[in-house]
């Protein structure tokens, strides 16, 4: 899909939900990829079906790999606070196309996640402050 197809998907999401920026339908997109891509190294598998608790793995490493100290700071920006919230991301997409879903796949699933603080915060603080 082309950066401008892409763009028009978003927009299209955007007019129905207005709670997440751009950005993090943009970060998890591309967490998708990321997470696809590492899963078949790991596993060996064909396809690029990934759960939502690999995916919520992947979009955990790719923003710590990414964006460091930052990921929380720009999740927050960006409305996403909660592993719940990437979920309706997902499920944004998946209603527009841009993703695909198994049977299996629930919304709820993404709901079974970590805790953003423990995430994305806790492991930059100083052990002083309780970091990790």
């Amino acid at each position: 899909m082309s950066r401008r197809d892409f763009q028009r998907v978003i927009e299209a999401i955007l007019k129905d939900d207005k709670r997440y920026a751009v950005g993090a339908y943009v970060f998890v997109r591309m967490a998708l990829d990321y997470t696809v891509k590492n899963h078949k190294k790991t596993d060996g598998e064909k396809g690029s079906h990934v759960s939502a608790a690999e995916l919520l793995e992947g979009c955990r490493v790719f923003a710590l790999e990414t964006f460091g100290p930052m990921a929380a700071v720009l999740f927050k920006e960006w409305g996403v606070r909660e592993c719940s919230d990437i979920g309706q991301i997902v499920f944004n997409m998946i209603k527009v196309g841009e993703m695909s879903k198994t049977d299996e796949d629930k919304i709820e699933d993404f709901s079974v996640g970590y805790d953003f603080y423990e995430a994305f915060e806790r492991p930059y603080l100083p052990k002083s402050k309780g970091g990790l």
